[in-house]
């Protein structure tokens, strides 16, 4: 088994595939790859098959909702409240808080979703991370990569299902978490987090009722003060007395 360093991978995909791929870098000791959706089949299959490469193993693939990406969730403020802040996903700000059309624009995240695959070569030693960006926003649709490695079924069964990104070829594109009547889809960022249907028994009816959430108000809490516990201070003064001892 020879050994590959992210950053000899990431020269190996440069002068490999030139113009077929867009950026490469190397985060966190791991090398990233970003794919276009019409050359992501061929690019992924080269990856499996040339020697320079050889990734057996898809160890991973998800989606990723990059909306209102840099925004903070909470408002920064150095005052307090005795209230919490609200996301602001529901009710008279739905669908979201989030202005998708008039965000400010990142260099490098143009789109709102993505499929993210992992792979893994064993010959190599070496990880690699391919992100392909959907055209389009309001149907996310990338291709299926189950036709280059079958592992990748359910996981894109998975990415369709919580993010609504559909994989184009896939041989049963169907949830997989959710219910059958779920509503939405729950990892996308202005899904509220209360949900968009509830479920329960109707007597009347003699039957399961699906309905609009109402019994249930979204907030997001954030603790007012940093307290103090007495405990900790004193267990750690045991703890240091104790280091002392021994």
């Amino acid at each position: 088994m020879s050994q590959t360093t992210p950053e000899q991978l990431a020269d190996l995909l440069r002068s490999h595939f030139g113009d077929a791929i867009g950026n490469v870098r190397v985060t966190h000791a791991q090398a990233t790859l970003e794919v276009t959706a019409g050359n992501l089949v061929k690019v992924c299959t080269a990856l499996r098959d040339e020697p320079d490469f050889h990734f057996e193993q898809l160890t991973d693939l998800c989606g990723v909702d990059f909306l209102g990406f840099g925004e903070a969730e909470i408002p920064q403020s150095d005052t307090a409240t005795s209230q919490g802040f609200g996301r602001g996903v529901t009710g008279t700000t739905a669908p979201g808080r989030f202005d998708w059309g008039n965000r400010p624009l990142h260099p490098q995240f143009l789109r709102r979703f993505a499929a993210t695959v992992h792979l893994l070569s064993f010959e190599h030693n070496v990880r690699l991370r391919v992100r392909c960006f959907a055209p389009e926003d309001a149907l996310p649709v990338v291709p299926t990569l189950t036709g280059v490695w079958p592992s990748a079924d359910w996981y894109e069964r998975e990415a369709f299902d919580l993010f609504g990104i559909v994989f184009e070829g896939h041989p049963d594109l169907r949830r997989l978490l959710t219910d059958y009547g779920f509503v939405g889809h729950p990892f996308r960022k202005d899904f509220p987090l209360i949900g968009n249907v509830e479920v329960r028994y109707d007597p009347e009816a003699r039957r399961v009722v699906y309905e609009p959430v109402t019994s249930v108000t979204s907030r997001l809490t954030v603790a007012r003060v940093v307290r103090e516990d007495s405990r900790w201070q004193s267990a750690q003064s045991e703890a240091a007395d104790d280091w002392k001892d021994n």
